[in-house]
């Protein structure tokens, strides 16, 4: 992936962002389990962060998908995960399907609010008994003239409790003959829509600055205007939609391992034990140099498929593999680095601590390891003969 100055000015802009209008919040807004994503959002809306890839028309920079992964690097720089993973889910994770699939009166009215940080966007996908398996989600929205009459809930749901609309996965047709994967469509939903209600903020293992809360929808009616594209394709768009987010969150990700090396570097070089710095024992620094050979491997992944994508060819497999490594990886280097910290690395005060915390949602969110191996199982031929 080669760097331009406007690729470097899109890092410059946003590492400023992160240090000075984000940082030095981290340990408040962990503390409160929130952060106050509708003015955050609006500074960054102001700088042009929230739409890169997005149409010139609805207010984005049209730039390609290279720039948000420049972007997304920088963002993971956040002493935290779930402040990046919040605004991740606001431009490339509730949206990509909008801005492509959407129609004009849609974009202008969802799409460019969100990109100028005028309203806080969420995607509701995941129920309680469909997370990976999204072709196994239950809310339907069944035609009422025309309207949509929608019933279901939704789980797991980021920026849930700040959010302006949704981005909604829902079963249209419910006919025995319809094939799960053909019988969906996803559906803008105002929050403030009656009957739209979202449940208790959850108290989550990591990510504790990002509000995550369970969406139910009680026969909330809807226009099917609000519809995105065609009915019936929402499983493609929102297969789509994943590879966007796939590599959005192996990006982010890079940057909270790199934080995780470096703040154990300075961590074991300052600590001493037994008359020497930790740093000087060989199975630290050669642990940390391995650790860092294999972050290099999965950003060196993450730019090829990046730039596959960016030629317009089907990076299903390689964001698959992305995300798998980043996946394995998420549990082993942040493990490995809160070792060397020893009894500190355990006190929930340490910033490895909170790294470790986050990290350990790369392996099951945007699609479980075991589902991300099955994908690529399936598209190297791989699988065993009775599958």
């Amino acid at each position: 992936m080669l760097l331009t100055q406007e690729h470097k000015e899109v890092i410059r802009t946003t590492k400023n962002f992160v240090e000075n209008d984000i940082n030095p919040f981290v340990e408040q807004w962990e503390a409160e389990g929130i952060f106050p994503a509708k003015a955050l959002f609006k500074k960054m809306g102001l700088l042009g962060l929230l739409g890169i890839s997005k149409p010139t028309e609805y207010g984005g920079l049209a730039l390609d998908y290279s720039f948000e992964i420049c972007f997304a690097e920088q963002i993971g720089s956040t002493q935290c995960g779930g402040i990046p993973m919040a605004v991740g889910v606001q431009t490339n994770m509730a949206t990509p399907a909008l801005a492509l699939h959407g129609s004009d009166q849609l974009r202008s009215e969802f799409l460019t609010p969100a990109i100028c940080g005028d309203q806080v966007c969420s995607i509701a996908v995941s129920e309680p008994d469909a997370g990976s398996d999204v072709s196994a989600i239950t809310t339907t929205a069944r035609t009422h003239g025309e309207d949509y009459i929608i019933n279901g809930s939704k789980m797991w749901i980021t920026n849930a409790i700040q959010a302006d609309f949704f981005c909604v996965l829902a079963n249209t047709e419910t006919s025995s003959t319809q094939s799960k994967h053909n019988n969906k469509s996803l559906i803008i939903i105002p929050a403030n829509t009656p009957g739209v209600s979202v449940g208790d903020k959850l108290v989550k293992m990591g990510m504790r600055s990002s509000d995550t809360a369970p969406v139910f929808f009680d026969n909330v009616r809807i226009p099917k205007r609000y519809r995105i594209g065609e009915e019936g394709k929402g499983f493609i768009y929102q297969m789509q939609q994943f590879q966007e987010e796939r590599l959005f969150g192996v990006a982010m990700g890079v940057k909270l391992f790199e934080q995780c090396i470096q703040h154990t570097i300075e961590y074991t070089r300052e600590r001493k034990a037994f008359g020497k710095a930790l740093l000087d024992n060989q199975s630290i620094h050669f642990r940390l140099a391995e650790l860092q050979t294999e972050l290099e491997a999965l950003r060196s992944l993450l730019y090829r498929a990046t730039d596959d994508y960016v030629r317009g060819n089907d990076v299903t497999l390689l964001a698959s593999m992305c995300k798998l490594k980043a996946g394995k990886l998420a549990r082993e280097l942040p493990d490995a680095c809160l070792q060397f910290w020893g009894g500190m690395g355990y006190v929930e005060d340490s910033i490895i601590n909170r790294l470790y915390r986050d990290a350990r949602l790369t392996p099951i969110g945007a699609g479980a390891d075991e589902v991300m191996m099955s994908i690529i199982c399936k598209l190297t031929g791989t699988l065993p003969t009775n599958l």
